[in-house]
């Protein structure tokens, strides 16, 4: 089998076809799930294209694929080694495909300020933590009683743990927290932000709190600003401004509707012909969408590339199939028994929240 060093060197129409050949040949033992932020050259040879959540139970449902190939980053992949069985293996890509706001909360931080908390509230406090996060930081949910969540159900998850406990812990997203808190009708003054690098000060804080939210981001969404919204409504007048909730609050209070990509998907394919989006998320999916609807004006509210999504390229891709082939797989994705069990018990809430 050849190095990725060779494959790189191929011509990408050569690459392609020996994804489509080997894709072929594996047939009922493969399954390639490919997230919405993927280039266009990696979603054709998609089994499914969707967002966390919907990848996500994908993989809880797949149970005859032997391989599980997942075109996303790090931490999805390691959610549907977790989610998946015993004897299916899956793989990403591009090892190299890390999520920088999973990065920004390790579970000994996340340890850290889930004691401090409990110093002020006891018992009385839920942990939640965004999909974009580690296994470890979800174990950590799963052990406490607590969930993870994802853009689309965040504030389902929000509002369940507040019926259990009266604070919340959110993490590693400040933003998402804070939009869904403030979606919910809780107030920004009980709202704040627990810095790792602080902890002590972010305690003193947290006292008159009902939500502490994660200083972590997604730099896709925290690039676009108030500024965007306001240019894309002088320059397309009555444009609809949709955006991702991962965005900062005062872009999401000047758009007219905000969701997961999924909801941003189906919001744009349900509209009547002629309708105009200035759509605030990762330009692959604008793109995408912009030709999946020619009967409507989609553009970019601003340009903004998720480049850890883009380390999965066709090259990556064939050398994994290639791998499977051969019987030799790579950059296999393996959680830890004891993180795996915690971890599936707050993934299962997810999972089951509408």
């Amino acid at each position: 089998m050849r190095s990725l060093e060779e494959y790189h060197t191929l011509p990408e129409a050569e690459v392609l076809a020996q994804i489509s050949k080997a894709k072929s040949q594996l047939g009922k033992h493969l399954v390639i799930l490919v997230h919405h932020y993927q280039r266009d050259e990696v979603v054709q040879f998609a089994d499914f294209v969707g967002d966390s959540l919907e990848l996500s139970r994908k993989a809880a449902e797949t149970k005859q694929a032997r391989y599980i190939v997942f075109c996303g980053v790090d931490f999805m992949a390691q959610t549907a080694a977790m989610l998946c069985g015993p004897s299916q293996t899956v793989c990403l890509p591009a090892s190299s495909a890390v999520c920088p706001m999973a990065e920004m909360a390790d579970a000994d931080q996340a340890e850290v300020a889930w004691q401090n908390l409990t110093l002020l509230w006891g018992e009385d406090l839920v942990p939640i933590t965004y999909q974009n996060s580690y296994a470890t930081v979800k174990a950590l949910c799963g052990q406490r009683g607590g969930a993870v969540c994802t853009s689309a159900n965040a504030q389902a998850i929000l509002r369940w743990a507040l019926a259990q406990k009266r604070h919340a812990l959110f993490f590693p997203d400040e933003h998402l927290g804070r939009n869904s808190a403030l979606a919910l009708g809780i107030a920004q003054e009980r709202i704040t932000v627990w810095d790792p690098q602080e902890p002590m000060p972010s305690r003193e804080a947290a006292k008159d709190a009902t939500i502490v939210v994660w200083k972590g981001y997604c730099h896709v969404h925290t690039f676009f600003a108030a500024e965007h919204v306001e240019s894309a409504r002088r320059r397309y007048p009555g444009i609809q401004v949709i955006v991702h909730p991962e965005c900062p609050h005062e872009v999401v209070a000047r758009s007219d509707s905000n969701g997961s990509t999924s909801f941003i998907a189906r919001t744009i394919a349900s509209a009547p012909p002629g309708s105009c989006f200035a759509v605030g998320t990762e330009i692959h999916l604008v793109s995408r969408l912009a030709k999946q609807n020619p009967d409507k004006r989609i553009v970019p509210l601003a340009r903004s590339l998720c480049g850890a999504m883009y380390r999965i390229n066709p090259h990556n891709l064939a050398w994994t199939l290639d791998s499977l082939l051969a019987g030799t797989p790579v950059n296999v994705v393996r959680v830890p028994a004891d993180v795996a069990r915690w971890a599936n018990l707050a993934l299962r809430k997810m999972l089951g929240a509408k």
